[in-house]
């Protein structure tokens, strides 16, 4: 059987934070806030696989109270998420889209694509990230922070 899940993530940008979209850091942006590393992309991600899965969200399995996931690597909470559904489940691609007036993503693409590849243990074929602006609508518009939705499609292992 074949499951479908979607992802969203949404994060204010924060001053002296670090930026980091799939795992890859844009040096010279300003980061976003969040109890972890604010990896909106990963969290959107990790959401999608876990919705497809049917087994909740990032917040049921790394509760953003909990002082053990203060400053987590949100690629560590993604093979973690991965690890939950194995059992059952194989991860078959992933959509991602970045939704924000900055950072540019296009020039970081590839380094992304990669990584995220690498985290879910995906080849980069079934791995796409695209992005867009809000066309300088809303919150995301005005450069409050940026989004990021994902849709995620597994495949139910036979016999289970």
């Amino acid at each position: 059987m074949i499951r479908v899940g979607i992802g969203y993530d949404i994060h204010r940008y924060a001053a002296g934070r670090r930026m980091v979209l799939c795992g890859v850091e844009f040096p010279d942006e300003e980061g976003l806030e969040g109890h972890s590393d604010a990896d909106a992309a990963l969290h959107a991600v990790t959401d999608a696989i876990l919705g497809a899965a049917g087994m909740g969200d990032i917040g049921d399995h790394f509760p953003p109270g909990v002082e053990a996931w203060r400053d987590a690597d949100s690629g560590r909470l993604l093979e973690l998420a991965i690890d939950i559904v194995r059992s059952r489940f194989t991860l078959v691609n992933i959509d991602l889209t970045i939704i924000g007036e900055r950072p540019k993503v296009a020039p970081r693409r590839a380094d992304m694509r990669i990584r995220l590849a690498t985290l879910t243990g995906l080849p980069a074929e079934r791995v796409n990230i695209k992005a867009t602006t809000n066309e300088q609508l809303g919150a995301i518009g005005r450069g409050e922070g940026l989004a990021a939705l994902a849709v995620a499609l597994l495949e139910e292992q036979t016999g289970t």
